[in-house]
């Protein structure tokens, strides 16, 4: 995976604040593959070890590092209002996934997972399930809908 400069950096009002989301990506078989995703959206991305990428956009900056095949960490700093874009774009790609997001002082504010529930072609259904508070507009609301393999 090459790197890529032409990405938005971190809005500084994210800058700051310290890491708070997690998350586990299910069925990679390393994180140049997720890396390579992203930057194919529009993000950025810097080596950060010998396998793992920091990845950024203006509302997100993530690391991702491989934690043996097939499953690769996630973790860093989004804006709390789009944790759910987050978690729509790993859909898109077909990447299941479980993101947590933390107040900033490491007690869970909202956890979202999407995984396929059935294969038909290069179509998958998503159950998204999303645990908020009642009237958190950080994550979607629980849906299922249907996308396109890359």
């Amino acid at each position: 995976m090459d790197t890529s400069d032409e990405g938005p950096e971190l809005d500084r009002r994210w800058a700051g604040l310290g890491n708070n989301v997690s998350g586990v990506l299910h069925g990679c078989r390393d994180a140049s593959a997720v890396a390579a995703r992203l930057v194919g959206a529009g993000w950025s991305s810097r080596s950060s070890s010998w396998c793992g990428y920091e990845l950024e956009t203006d509302w997100c900056r993530i690391e991702v590092d491989p934690a043996g095949e097939p499953e690769v960490l996630l973790n860093g700093v989004v804006d709390p209002d789009r944790i759910g874009e987050l978690g729509r774009l790993l859909d898109r790609f077909g990447i299941p996934h479980e993101l947590e997001l933390d107040d900033g002082d490491g007690a869970p504010v909202c956890e979202s997972r999407g995984r396929p529930t059935s294969e038909q072609g290069k179509t998958f259904r998503w159950n998204r399930s999303c645990m908020c508070p009642p009237k958190s507009r950080t994550c979607p609301p629980k849906t299922r809908t249907s996308v396109r393999s890359p």
